[in-house]
């Protein structure tokens, strides 16, 4: 018997604002309506199911906020203990938020692949499960099952609009489409300037190590995007698309103002394509954006943010 999933079901409805802002209709998948704010728990409470269903008593992962929060969140249900490696980037909200969960932070690196390896070489010591934040079989599984809701709640889209960070959640959409008969829908993935890692490798043809991270999205912030969306990019239409920090936290402050919806600008980055008509969109005739959400925002860091914009109104 399968145990009962860590994520719950969220809604899907049209956006009157946006598609009358883009002259078709557009969808939003609320995936920041789920427990830990973001799709993050769907893949994550997954694996670590089969962790603790294995025997480990001990959940180790590395994150730079969203993914170490799920894993946070889903070893106190469990009933285990978690150790979560975080880089010096990383904002205190998300800080917080696990340590609230009962789980020990570690703060390693400057980036999140530096602390990624501080927790590779931890979890060894302690024997415990590694529940990386993104590149993992059974976390695209599990984010998979966002299109098996998708199919029972609208139309197949004419595109899917969604965030790219490592790119654990494109890569489960991708297998989702597949398995329900969907292969032809495009997807558009949204990266922020300084964290541009997927458009970097489809424009070299490989994969491509960005030398640093420099983006106010900093749960983007993946110096190489995993192995398994560049490989899907090579048989599935995935055309990258990048934005500034400014566009991503201008379209938090719409999409607060039109939906009363708080997102971060890793989240945002997707919606702004659509507030900022972006003419690779014009070809679909429908569009579904994936709200991902993410818990490193307030009202106060907002504010912050569109200050460092320029755009503040204070």
């Amino acid at each position: 018997m399968q145990p009962k999933p860590l994520h719950v079901r969220t809604p899907v409805f049209e956006s009157t604002i946006l598609s009358a802002q883009l002259g078709k209709p557009v969808f939003l998948k609320m995936e920041c309506y789920q427990p830990v704010g973001s799709f993050k728990i769907r893949g994550i409470g997954q694996l670590c199911q089969e962790w603790v269903a294995s025997g480990k008593r001990h959940l180790v992962s590395s994150s730079g906020g969203n993914a170490g929060y799920s894993v946070a969140y889903a070893g106190k249900r469990l009933g285990v203990q978690v150790t979560v490696f975080v880089p010096t980037n990383t904002a205190s909200v998300y800080i917080d938020h696990i340590r609230a969960e009962g789980a020990e932070v570690k703060i390693e690196g400057d980036i999140w692949d530096e602390a990624n390896k501080a927790a590779q070489k931890y979890v060894k010591k302690v024997e415990g499960g590694f529940v990386p934040p993104f590149d993992h079989p059974t976390i695209w599984a599990g984010h998979s099952t966002l299109v098996d809701e998708l199919v029972e709640q609208c139309e197949k889209p004419g595109a899917i609009v969604v965030s790219v960070g490592g790119g654990g959640l494109s890569c489960g959409i991708l297998q989702g489409l597949y398995r329900h008969g969907w292969p032809d829908v495009p997807i558009f993935a949204v990266e922020t300037e300084g964290a541009a890692s997927f458009y970097a490798a489809m424009q070299a043809g490989k994969l491509v190590t960005l030398p640093g991270i420099h983006t106010v999205a900093t749960t983007l912030g993946v110096v190489r995007v995993c192995t398994e969306l560049f490989n899907w990019a090579q048989k599935h239409p995935i055309t990258p698309l990048v934005v500034s920090d400014k566009a991503a936290v201008l379209a938090c402050r719409r999409f607060v103002d039109d939906h009363r919806v708080l997102v971060e600008p890793a989240c945002g980055a997707a919606l702004s394509v659509i507030y900022d008509r972006a003419p690779s969109l014009t070809t679909a005739h429908s569009l579904l954006v994936i709200v991902c959400g993410g818990i490193g925002i307030s009202l106060a860091l907002l504010e912050k943010y569109l200050q460092q914009c320029g755009q503040s109104n204070s």
